[in-house]
């Protein structure tokens, strides 16, 4: 059978879950201030999952996030303490070779709002400025929902310019799976991204049934691709600047159902599986034991 690149799942909607505090406009950044703990014990449950790849909890920080929420003083301090707990979580030197640091390049100024982006070379600056910032501490470079090939492009290009291999991670619109929230094609995106150097395209932070209707566009790419969705029932309520507690969870995708949607991407041919928004540790334990049945061996890197 096949190796399987199997990724964490969501990390804001988790620390929110477990936070005692309320939802705030810098979300995960938030949680990364006051309850740091929160975030190692996030990533540990992933671990034990057997998760194989821990993103940094490092989404919300952004320049342009924190400069509009906080203060952008805040930015290398909070990039620092993000590779800090995420190295700290790995704990053993066995998890450290075989559980790898996937960096972050997230929408600079807020998810599924392409129209809020900056200019293309804005963009490249302030992706160079994180990548600058964790290209030392990861292993590969996970862009997360480019919704945009102007975002796509930017964020690959600089994570490329670091040497680290590039994952390119875009959202679609949830009923439509063929196109960027954008409204440009998936295919567009895709294709920029393999022009700029990715080493893979996944579809993220999208309902799982568009993840599935992207496959097909992915494949053609002929570069390793995947997805990891989430669980939102919509995400219209969420505005930039605003907080994540008006999303809501479907209650349609547990860990088995879950786990239904990551292998029938595999059996299209996906080598890289995990989890988004609303998609937690009891739904990538599910899917390891389901990957481990099927055969597969489940890895950290291509």
């Amino acid at each position: 059978m096949s190796q399987i690149v199997l990724l964490d799942g969501g990390m804001g909607q988790e620390l929110i879950r477990r936070s005692s505090q309320p939802a705030s406009p810098l979300w995960s950044a938030q949680v990364l201030m006051d309850e740091p703990d929160i975030v190692e014990a996030v990533h540990r449950d992933y671990i034990e999952a057997g998760a194989k790849v821990l993103t940094l909890n490092s989404y919300s920080v952004t320049p342009e996030r924190l400069a509009r929420d906080a203060s952008e003083d805040l930015f290398e301090p909070l990039q620092a303490r993000a590779i800090e707990i995420a190295q700290r979580a790995l704990g053993s030197e066995e998890n450290t070779g075989a559980i790898k640091i996937g960096g972050c390049l997230s929408p600079l100024y807020g998810s599924y709002r392409p129209d809020t982006a900056p200019s293309f070379d804005v963009c490249l600056n302030t992706y160079r400025r994180i990548v600058a910032e964790q290209r030392d501490a990861v292993d590969v470079f996970i862009c997360e929902t480019m919704s945009s090939v102007k975002e796509a492009r930017s964020a690959v290009r600089a994570a490329v310019e670091s040497g680290k291999p590039v994952w390119c991670g875009m959202s679609v619109m949830d009923e439509d799976g063929t196109r960027l929230r954008s409204g440009e094609s998936l295919e567009s995106g895709a294709l920029a991204a393999k022009e700029e150097g990715a080493a893979a395209v996944l579809v993220n932070c999208s309902w799982p049934e568009a993840v599935s209707q992207a496959m097909p566009i992915l494949a053609e790419t002929g570069l390793p691709f995947g997805g990891f969705a989430n669980g939102f029932t919509k995400i219209d309520a969420l505005q930039i600047g605003g907080t994540v507690d008006g999303l809501k969870a479907r209650t349609d995708l547990g860990p088995d159902q879950y786990a239904d949607h990551a292998m029938a991407w595999i059996e299209s041919g996906a080598t890289l599986v995990g989890g988004c928004c609303e998609v937690g540790p009891a739904h990538i334990e599910k899917l390891a034991k389901r990957l481990n049945e099927a055969g597969h061996q489940v890895v950290g890197s291509l």
